[in-house]
């Protein structure tokens, strides 16, 4: 039974390293299991922004830094109806999330738009303080040269 227990908890941690969004994994050195991964996200909501999204995963570990970082940019057609459907209250929505770690530590990316300048704003954080401070990154896709753009302020 113990035996059992453990190749499914090592097992788990080893598909939690696996993933379809992986498109990069830099080893950080030869003696530690800590690699940085980056992901590429497509914002489900508004496809025509993908984010890339660096993390450190420490492999057989039970806990994953919080930090991370992450860029976003225009990468196809993001139209005023793809804007319509979105959540625009000043906290936005989370368009993705992934577990750090077994103690309910989880790595979130929120999209909220400032109307005024026309932009969306991509938010990675971590849910859980670490060292004293909520690790977070900030990363900007402005709407400008897109047919969502508009000429005159946004509405509520």
């Amino acid at each position: 039974m113990r035996t059992g227990l453990c190749v499914a908890a090592a097992s788990l941690l080893l598909l939690s390293g696996c993933s379809d969004n992986e498109v990069g994994d830099v080893s950080l050195g030869l003696f530690t299991t800590k690699d940085i991964k980056i992901d590429s996200l497509t914002d489900p909501g508004i496809p025509g922004v993908t984010c890339h999204v660096a993390s450190i995963e420490a492999n057989l570990s039970l806990a994953d830094p919080s930090d991370s970082s992450i860029s976003c940019r225009q990468t196809g057609d993001i139209t005023p109806a793809m804007l319509a459907e979105i959540d625009k209250s000043d906290s936005g929505e989370v368009i993705f999330r992934k577990s750090k770690s077994v103690l309910f530590k989880n790595m979130k990316i929120r999209r909220i738009l400032d109307r005024k300048s026309q932009t969306l704003m991509y938010l990675a954080y971590s849910t859980k303080e670490t060292s004293g401070s909520f690790k977070h990154s900030l990363s900007t896709v402005p709407l400008w040269g897109t047919s969502a753009y508009q000429t005159q302020p946004m509405q509520d």
